[in-house]
Order: structure tokens, then sequence, then C-alpha cells
């Protein structure tokens, strides 16, 4: 993707034709974001209905239950995917981050994207949880989230995985920021075996009163979307004020301005939605890391579609594009050929 001017990148924030008929027809009600207990309340029950919908995992799957130590000795939920038979030229290692503002989500809103990585790529997959807000505030999410990724790097064989083979940090908006963060505390603190890829799907990375003044012309998304479907920038609000994240840390909240820079960080490989406030957070990383750090990159827009379409809005034809493109990207992350003849591109309910 090559670096958009300003009337490409506010073109991708044109509604999609398909979700404006929906939105039109469909009297969706108003939201409170005053509220966050409430708000959490309402997502936790369709959360609960996702995950019924997912079912049993298929038989080529193998789904358990684990837990991972944090540095104050919590203990926290993980799921497991591995694949009954697993390939012989070895099981790549995936660890996941679901989103939800810092202040809700769990494992089970990255399930159907882990179970296709399990079946196109015969990977072993984690999806983690982290102590959420506003219990537990910045910087529990990214810390626990380090843990987690040194826990499954330590566990890998234990597993049957083989992150030399492959070994990705990937999540969906909260946990893209989680894996973006981790990226960088990975190079610095050189964890072993290294990343050899990073899955940013829909990721906060920046927050808009500290974007660098040479990028401020392109930083477009936060206001043009400011109240677009699903994550309008009330709702960000809202959880920010659950999550109290520092601004100024480049470390473990803000990775766009990281103080030690963006060299040596793995290949990434971003799914970007046009109608998000967050879209420029990535579209402008993205230009970063490639043109100013070296960086490989990959990367899939969906121009005119609300900050996790294929999660909310499972019945739009974008939403099964999105899934087959999720898959595609992994592969090219991992350097392998996806087998899809098994992989369910139907897109579920999850979280985001």
């Amino acid at each position: 993707m090559s670096y958009l001017d300003k009337e490409s990148i506010l073109a991708l924030g044109q509604i999609d034709p398909e979700f404006k008929a929906f939105v039109d027809s469909a009297n969706l009600p108003p939201v409170n974001y005053d509220d966050i207990d409430e708000f959490k309340a309402i997502v936790t029950k369709r959360n609960a209905t996702a995950i019924e919908a997912l079912g049993l995992p298929p038989p080529e799957i193998k789904q358990s239950e684990l837990e991972y130590p944090t540095r104050d000795g919590a203990h926290l939920r993980a799921k497991l995917y591995q694949p009954t038979n697993p390939p012989k030229d070895g099981s790549p290692l995936i660890v996941l981050f679901h989103g939800g503002g810092f202040c809700f989500g769990a494992p089970e809103g990255e399930e159907q994207t882990a179970r296709n990585f399990v079946q196109a790529f015969g990977a072993t997959c984690i999806s983690a949880s982290y102590r959420l807000g506003p219990e537990f505030k910045f910087p529990y999410a990214a810390k626990d989230g380090w843990d987690c990724l040194k826990w499954a790097a330590a566990n890998a064989k234990s597993w049957g995985a083989d992150p030399y083979v492959g070994f990705v940090v990937g999540g969906t908006s909260a946990g893209g920021n989680i894996s973006a963060v981790l990226a960088h505390v990975a190079r610095d603190e050189k964890l072993s075996p290294p990343l050899t890829g990073q899955y940013l799907a829909i990721p906060a990375l920046l927050t808009e009163k500290k974007v660098p003044e040479k990028y401020r012309p392109y930083y477009l998304s936060y206001e043009q979307n400011k109240n677009a479907p699903v994550l309008p920038v009330a709702a960000i609000d809202m959880f920010m004020r659950g999550y109290q994240p520092d601004e100024d840390d480049g470390v473990w909240y803000v990775p766009f301005n990281h103080p030690k820079g963006h060299k040596g960080l793995p290949p990434a490989f971003f799914q970007i939605d046009g109608l998000d406030p967050l879209r420029d957070d990535a579209i402008i990383y993205e230009r970063v890391l490639r043109e100013e750090n070296g960086i490989q990159t990959k990367s899939f827009i969906y121009p005119g579609l609300p900050h996790g379409h294929w999660a909310f809005f499972p019945f739009l034809k974008s939403s099964e594009k999105f899934r087959k493109e999720q898959v595609e990207g992994l592969g090219w992350l991992l350097g392998r050929k996806p087998d899809f003849s098994k992989v369910v591109l139907k897109a579920a309910a999850g979280g985001a």
C-alpha cells in the first residue's frame, strides 16, 4: 500500500453501500456511553450469545483451558487451540489478544480467528485474557500481555508448537495496541525465541493529543469518524475514563511514539476499517514502519466500514472477505500457503 494523500484517506470514510442499506433499515437504538458498568453488562450478554453460536470445536482442533502466571502472582485465563494432527514441518505459535477498549472482552472474542489459523496452517494458538478496567487500570493490560507472551514462549514445546517456524503476536483493537506494544518490548527484552510477525487488526496506536506534527495533516479519521457506528469518540472517551492510560508512555501505551523507535521489529500485517476513528493510527503507522524503518508490511483496508465490522455485522459480504484476507495475511507472515478446505469464512460475531 502506498502512502495515501488526504483526499484518498478521507474517501475511506465514505460509508459502504451494503452497510448503509443495513443502517437505513435497522433503526439501531442509541447507545449510552456515560455509564461503563451498564455498557459492560450489555456487551457481556452479547458476547455470551456469540460464544454459544460458535459451538463445539471441529474434530481437527483440540481446545482446552489454561492459566498463565503474572508478575504479581495472579493467574489469568488463556485458551489453547491445537491441531489434532500437527503438520510435519512444525506448528507455528500464534498468541492473540481480544479487543474491548481495555475494559471488557474475553479470550473467546478471538475464537473463530484462532480456529481458522489452526485449520489453515496447523498452528498452535493461544487466546489470552488480561485484567480489565476500570478495576485494573493502565498498565495492567499490556503488562499482563507481556507476562503471557513470555509464558507462551517458554511453554510452546509442551503444546507441540515450534516458535522457530513462526511466532506471531496479534490482536484486535485494544488487543492490537497490546500486540504492537509487545512487539517492541519483545525486541528490547530479547524475547527467546524471537517474534517473527505481528498482526494488528484495527489497532489503537496513537492518541489525538500525541500525534507528531509531521503526521498530523494525515491524521483525519478521529474527526471524520467521531460519530461513526460501533466506536464513536464518545465510546473511546468512556474506555479511557475506565483504563486511564498515560498518553506520554510510548513503551506501554502509545507504541507509535516508542522512545527507541521501530527498527528491528518483525513484519507487520494490518487490517483497517475505513469508517473508524482509529483508521489513521494504522495507516500512518504502516507507512512509518515500511518507508522509514524498512520493515515488511501487508495491509487490507475496508472502505466505509465501521470498527470491527466483521464481529458486529457478520452478515455483511465484507465480513466474509475480512475472514478470508485475515487468513491470507497470516499466511504471508508465516510464509505458508493457507489450506482453506476447512476454514470457516462465514463470519461469526465476536469481540472487537
